[in-house]
């Protein structure tokens, strides 16, 4: 018999017994920026930071008493797993999550905090899944599904309940994350029984899209391995369910970069100081990719915000990538002559541009091969400065799109130079204003050749910078002088073991 999930969804009222309205809020930024109104669905100010508990409990409060006396168990190493903790300890209910065996203690931590029971089992997502069926079996627990299962779905569904009932005015479309396909079942379940013209668009990473492979078969496609960057979407299978009521309901799914997605993070930061982990930024992600693709203009977009349980070390990595996703950064590699007055010829061809990321060491007497980084507005400024650059004789290759170059090659420029002599370095602070380095290169002497230089923009009131530069020492009085008069705050690093190990001039 077919589910009537409209009404499902229109039962699933206990669910506020532990998960709140949340607000559907306009984002300014991205509003003027994308030149249509951008509404945020925060679900990620829920009590566990996740639209999860939605779900999980709705399946829960169904149980049958002898069933809820029994207790019940999930598999999940995210928000699943505080979603049944939380409902499973507001219900009074035994709660057991198996969790594998590489989990990081916060998750653990958090999951115990709720009051359930943690065991530890397999090394995947998967063989903690097949652990918990094995238990559940056993110990007559109930399962709760992270997403195929009506109950689950229904509870996701009164977002979109929410959504038709906080904004009145026509929506163009609706964007949401997919992993499994529970949210976003229950979301288009809804909307499309009531609103049809609303357009239903699922986004997935590139690298972890089973729905959309799924759709593309007719068939539920499981996909060998998946990207591990947006965790909470990282479903190898979607559900038997899901698959169903997506084929049936769901207008496009969207695939979306890890760049993409980082960028989508920032954007949503801007907007309302929220962090979101990967996964919850994955609908602001394909939403801008829609609009850009299509053209969109003057119309109501939607894009859920469905979690934002992040681990903060890797925020470091997410800032980083996020200039790259919204393509406001041009990373390359350029071949100058090595010729006293090049380097800083090189940097007065950049003009005026705000430099991320400069790496350089000296490699034989003829060329040299730095490492740039650079803000743009656009991807035809980009165009522009190669061009220019090119005129005058340099040659670039763009890096942008280079994982490599992004993940590992911009952190390994350097290594020793057995040519160069009286070689010197420093650390230095550069004020993170137009003209600090053109200040520093203009106040050197000539007769100073750079041997080394290391920059990167890491947003504060100061450019951290390596420089080593080769002084003869009869000009150590000169070069004393220069230290002092150029006022910026400087460390000599010259006996650092760490530079004599890996960059110094005499190969150990």
């Amino acid at each position: 018999m077919k589910i009537d999930y409209l009404e499902k969804i229109l039962n699933a009222t206990r669910v506020y017994d532990v998960a709140i309205e949340t607000p559907l809020q306009i984002a300014p930024n991205l509003t003027e920026r994308l030149h249509n109104t951008v509404l945020l669905k925060r679900e990620d100010m829920q009590p566990v930071f996740s639209f999860k508990l939605r779900g999980a409990y709705n399946k829960m409060v169904s149980l049958t008493p002898k069933e809820a006396k029994k207790g019940v168990i999930a598999a999940s190493a995210g928000n699943h797993a505080q979603g049944v903790a939380l409902s499973a300890q507001r219900l009074g209910m035994r709660a057991v999550i198996v969790m594998p065996i590489t989990t990081p203690s916060i998750k653990i931590d958090a999951v115990k905090a709720r009051g359930a029971e943690v065991v530890l089992n397999g090394v995947s997502y998967s063989e903690a899944y097949e652990y918990a069926l094995k238990l559940a079996a056993q110990k007559g627990y109930t399962f709760v599904h992270p997403y195929d299962d009506p109950e689950v779905i229904a509870g996701q569904g009164t977002i979109a309940m929410e959504i038709l009932r906080q904004y009145s005015k026509p929506i163009h479309s609706i964007y949401v994350a997919i992993g499994g396909g529970g949210l976003i079942s229950g979301v288009a379940a809804y909307v499309k029984r009531l609103r049809p013209d609303v357009r239903i668009v699922g986004v997935q990473p590139v690298d972890s899209d089973a729905m959309r492979q799924s759709l593309i078969a007719n068939r539920r496609v499981k996909l060998d391995q998946v990207g591990l960057f947006a965790d909470g979407v990282a479903v190898r299978q979607v559900g038997v369910e899901t698959f169903k009521l997506c084929k049936e309901w769901v207008d496009e799914i969207v695939t979306v970069s890890t760049d993409e997605i980082c960028a989508a993070i920032k954007d949503v930061f801007d907007d309302t100081r929220a962090v979101l982990e990967p996964a919850g930024a994955l609908a602001v992600a394909g939403m801008k990719y829609v609009v850009k693709r299509d053209k969109l203009k003057n119309q109501n977009l939607v894009a859920i915000a469905c979690g934002a349980n992040i681990n903060f070390d890797r925020l470091r990595f997410i800032a980083e990538r996020a200039e790259l996703g919204e393509q406001r950064e041009a990373v390359f590699a350029a071949t100058i002559p090595e010729e006293p007055g090049s380097f800083k010829a090189f940097c007065d061809l950049l003009g005026d541009r705000s430099v991320t990321e400069f790496n350089y060491r000296y490699a034989d007497s003829a060329q040299a091969q730095v490492f740039v980084g650079v803000s743009i507005a656009h991807q035809p400024e980009k165009q522009q400065l190669f061009k220019k650059l090119k005129q005058h004789g340099i040659d670039c290759v763009d890096l942008t799109d280079n994982e490599m170059a992004k993940l590992h090659v911009r952190h390994m420029v350097g290594g020793h130079a057995p040519r160069v002599k009286n070689e010197r370095l420093y650390r230095f602070e550069f004020p993170e204003r137009p003209g600090a380095l053109t200040r520093f290169l203009n106040n050197m002497s000539e007769n100073w050749n750079i041997s080394l230089f290391h920059y990167r923009n890491h947003g504060a009131d100061y450019g951290r910078v390596l420089v080593a530069l080769e002084v003869p020492p009869s000009e150590n009085k000169a070069f004393q002088q220069f230290l002092v008069g150029l006022g910026y705050p400087y460390v000599e690093e010259t006996n650092n073991p760490a530079y004599q190990l890996f960059l110094g001039t005499k190969v150990t």
